[in-house]
């Protein structure tokens, strides 16, 4: 028993070593030394004699237990960093997945929500601009860049859209 804490004393001086080689903040020692000894933990063994496939598993575990992606992508580093710089072995840390955060779609407001929003804002002049905005697809750095035309229709605007075209819509009817 005394030989297994040896050997992981010896590690974990190594990998401490290592870090401070690179110059790693104190913060992403402490956080890589956390996720190593928590991956050890899990499985009971030195983390020395786990392989790519107990990463994974130890992966699946975090993500059944709600972690955050960020969180589950710093584990990776540390694993990354211990696999590849502490035991030199360099085919284990391209392996190593990263998690990628879900996207989430918008939530989309129902017609009757939308007129809801807009007759419940007081101003005339801060509906018409948001009723403007909605109608167009604007988005907000659009919205605030139009500005009323004359011409021999009634009305027009013009909005610059992100690619720095112009763009006129004219109400001619």
């Amino acid at each position: 028993m005394a030989d297994t804490t040896t050997a992981v004393s010896a590690l974990r001086r190594r990998m401490i070593d290592d870090m401070m080689l690179r110059n790693l903040s104190p913060a992403t020692q402490r956080s890589y030394l956390h996720a190593v000894t928590k991956f050890s933990r899990y499985f009971g063994r030195s983390p020395d004699r786990l392989g790519l496939e107990d990463v994974r598993a130890f992966q699946v575990y975090l993500v059944s237990q709600g972690i955050s992606w960020p969180s589950l992508n710093q584990t990776v580093c540390a694993l990354r960093f211990f696999y590849g710089v502490t035991l030199n072995r360099g085919e284990i840390p391209e392996r190593i997945a990263y998690a990628r955060t879900p996207r989430k779609l918008p939530e989309i407001l129902s017609p009757d929500e939308v007129v809801r929003f807009l007759e419940a804002v007081p101003s005339l002049k801060s509906r018409a601009a948001l009723t403007t905005a909605y109608a167009a697809g604007l988005r907000v750095s659009e919205a605030v860049s139009l500005t009323v035309l004359h011409s021999a229709c009634r009305s027009a605007t013009k909005a610059a859209g992100l690619t720095k075209k112009v763009s006129v819509h004219r109400d001619c009817r």
